[in-house]
């Protein structure tokens, strides 16, 4: 493929001149295309991960689209290496873009309540809301992180003109490695935004040219003052942005995300009535040895500790928001030496532990945002399932008892939860509501309820009307009767969702990157590229996108939902796509006839195979098990692509394809609100049999044109 330089135009104003795209590698700072393939790849996958970040931190309605932003970057990429082959290419620069984006944020930090019949968000259904022209910020924000993608993907694909396919596509999967590891680190150590900035800054001005290498300084070092003043008085959590806000008895309210009230430090003889609902029906010290799961900042402890519960585990997945409550929570519940904390997933905790308890508390486990930039999980989501609360029965002593509250704001997912622990224990659970403001639930199942006094309670009902008071009180209580709706699984973890269903607001969202996406291609796109369209590659990423979220999903089940699994999954996928790489490299794969027939056994194999099979009770061997069924296939996968991606005579047009075929894959996981994650891998199978039909019964010169 021949290069293609952008003549400069004398006669354009100079001002100007600073904004086209170069590619002469004349005035470059670091002029070796691998290297700068390596550089490329680690900006778009470090600014992919920051943009899923930073970005619903400060517009929390996002929070409910970060596989949207992820679709956004994929978009991006495709167009920018679509658009690689036109000579003349007027776009502003990456650092202007980011600028541009940024602004876009700051202005937009706002608080808007969703109102949806179909899925509970936080705050949808309260009496406020906020401008209707708010809901265009995500068709906004989704065009400017599209946008942000494309200058830096430009680049790409020109480059890869200039080197062998899988020597590129080699240094781009080590650029992706060094993205995350590095952004994992930031994790780690919690590190602020601005530093992440930083970080994105560095490889994009080693790529800028020497002429304006100060023109795009000037955006840089705008985007980093305001990103610093974004910054002051918060903490950045793996999960989140959090603000610590002056609340009544000398306490603090937690504010992550924007979310306002997320948890509140107060003295526990202060906090809501049902934190104490299970120590009053059973009086007298008589828990022992008590597990809370999602003890936040130490409320829920301080709570258990005040009613004289001498053992006590508190879970919590979050690092910071446990170290703010050891540090400022009033009653300083963490530092009792009758408190045990972990870190990690309830799930996990409670797949891996061998303790008993005579009391398990589901402590308002609920994220208020999603966890995974490829899925539509939040961090609760496999906490809240009913296998989960199976596990939890299995260590529960022989008179314990299960609690769970929250504000749980609608009756039919009091009445699903209810349903999931009745099921779970044979037995009508003992439910107390609250009304005021909110509406909240205590569900409590266990032998233990045996020792109630007989007669105590009735079935349940409500007596008295949920009406807008500042005090939340009981308005209804008593055995609640099951129902036949739909209980949250391991398979189908959506909590949220009212019933199996494709929510109207998601589609909506799908189609107006239907939109974007035709519109962006006919626009930046040569019409001879067009023409040249990888239908081939475009399957294949199809079908692997909805490969990895089925993988990714896999191992959030087995080893948590924590920001180290998904980074170390993320890691391990990109480690056996460089291994497949490496091995089409060394040797020739003649037949791949062979491999498609291999992959679809081991697919087939994983949609007989329920879930819980894989929950086995050795860590050990159940990451074995899981590796085998979920890394497997993608290694298969790789080799596929790789086999096909190493003999195209364009390289550029081919990967382009492909995260174009990748970014529809992510649109299709959210059918798995529909049909679980499981059959996903139905659409897999079906995916990569329409990339075999297409490579196998279809000319070469056939595939790039249909």
């Amino acid at each position: 493929m021949s290069r293609l330089p952008v003549s400069i135009v004398s006669n354009r104003p100079q001002l100007w001149s600073w904004l086209r795209i170069e590619t002469g590698e004349q005035q470059l700072l670091i002029k070796n295309s691998r290297i700068r393939i390596l550089l490329v790849s680690f900006a778009m996958l470090f600014f992919e991960l920051l943009c899923i970040r930073w970005i619903p931190s400060y517009v929390r309605y996002l929070s409910y689209f970060n596989n949207f932003i992820l679709m956004a970057s994929f978009l991006g990429i495709g167009l920018g290496m679509l658009s690689a082959r036109r000579q003349r290419f007027w776009f502003p620069p990456f650092p202007v873009l980011i600028l541009a984006l940024i602004v876009i944020v700051t202005l937009n930090r706002f608080d808007l309540r969703i109102s949806s019949t179909d899925v509970l968000y936080y705050g949808a259904g309260e009496a406020q809301s906020a401008h209707a022209e708010n809901f265009i910020v995500l068709p906004i924000i989704f065009g400017m992180v599209t946008l942000c993608f494309i200058p830096l993907s430009r680049t790409f694909g020109q480059l890869f003109a200039k080197v062998p396919p899988l020597t590129a596509y080699t240094y781009d999967i080590l650029g992706s490695l060094a993205g995350i590891a590095c952004f994992s680190l930031i994790s780690y150590f919690s590190l602020p935004p601005l530093l992440w900035f930083l970080v994105l800054f560095i490889p994009v001005l080693l790529l800028t040219s020497l002429q304006r290498l100060w023109w795009m300084a000037i955006p840089v070092v705008a985007s980093l003052i305001i990103v610093a003043s974004l910054q002051i008085n918060t903490y950045w959590s793996p999960y989140y942005k959090i603000m610590l806000r002056p609340a009544p008895h000398n306490g603090y309210l937690v504010d992550v995300n924007n979310a306002g009230g997320h948890q509140t430090m107060i003295p526990w003889q202060y906090k809501e009535p049902f934190y104490r609902r299970v120590y009053s029906l059973f009086p007298g010290r008589s828990f022992h040895h008590a597990l809370i799961l999602g003890a936040g900042s130490g409320s829920d402890t301080s709570t258990a500790l005040a009613y004289g519960v001498p053992s006590i585990t508190a879970v919590e997945i979050d690092p910071i928001i446990q170290q703010l409550g050891a540090r400022y929570h009033p009653d300083h519940p963490y530092s009792n030496p009758r408190v045990k904390t972990v870190i990690n997933d309830g799930r996990t905790y409670l797949q891996n532990t061998k303790e008993q308890y005579d009391l398990i508390v589901f402590a308002l486990p609920d994220s208020l945002t999603l966890t995974s930039s490829n899925t539509n999980l939040r961090l609760e989501s496999f906490l809240l399932t009913q296998e989960s609360i199976k596990a939890a029965q299995s260590h529960l002593s022989k008179n314990g008892l299960l609690v769970l509250y929250n504000y749980y704001r609608e009756p039919w997912l009091v009445e699903k939860l209810v349903n999931m622990v009745g099921a779970s224990f044979h037995q009508e659970p003992l439910v107390s509501t609250y009304g005021g403001w909110g509406r909240a639930a205590v569900i409590m199942a266990g032998p233990r309820l045996a020792t109630l006094p007989s007669g105590t309670f009735g079935p349940y009902h409500e007596y008295a009307k949920n009406k807008n008071t500042h005090t939340l009180r009981v308005i209804g209580e008593g055995f609640y009767p099951l129902t036949d709706r739909t209980p949250t699984t391991d398979d189908w973890p959506f909590l949220y969702l009212h019933d199996r269903s494709f929510p109207s607001l998601y589609i909506f969202g799908l189609g107006m990157i239907a939109i974007y996406s035709l519109a962006g291609v006919l626009l930046l796109a040569p019409r001879r590229v067009l023409r040249r369209f990888d239908w081939h590659m475009f399957f294949l990423g199809v079908a692997f996108m909805l490969l990895e979220v089925k993988s990714l999903t896999t191992f959030a089940l087995l080893f948590g939902s924590t920001w180290m699994v998904n980074s170390l999954v993320s890691f391990s996928i990109l480690v056996g796509v460089l291994l497949a790489v490496l091995v089409n490299s060394r040797f020739k794969v003649k037949h791949i006839l062979p491999w498609y027939l291999l992959l679809f056994g081991i697919l087939v194999f994983n949609i007989l195979l329920p879930p819980e099979a894989l929950l086995l009770g050795n860590p050990v061997a159940r990451y074995a098990l899981a590796s085998i069924l979920a890394f497997t296939p993608v290694f298969i996968a790789n080799m596929i692509f790789a086999n096909a991606f190493r003999d195209s005579e364009t390289a550029d047009i081919a990967f382009a394809s492909n995260l174009i075929g990748i970014m529809v894959g992510g649109g299709l996981e959210y059918f798995s609100m529909l049909i679980g994650y499981r059959f996903l891998l139905i659409g897999v199978i079906v995916f990569y049999a329409c990339a075999l039909l297409i490579s196998k019964l279809l000319p070469a010169e056939v595939t790039k044109l249909i």
